[in-house]
């Protein structure tokens, strides 16, 4: 068994689980932004459907 090759597999292993690891707190860092402007817009509607209760409750069609 190779030392300085078991050494290496070993290094690139450790490299290879912290861009993982890096690469899965910046996902979880984007998907918390996209949640929080996601609850902004979803709030941004209530208030308005509590102002003007009406708009938007019916859809009238004519053919």
């Amino acid at each position: 068994m190779d030392i300085a090759k078991l050494s290496m597999n070993i290094a690139q292993t450790n490299l290879l689980n912290g861009v993982g690891t890096a690469m899965l707190a910046k996902s979880l860092d984007m998907a918390e932004s996209m949640g929080s402007s996601v609850t902004e817009l979803l709030d941004s509607a209530a208030l308005e459907r509590s102002v003007n209760p009406d708009i938007g409750g019916n859809i009238d069609i004519s053919i």
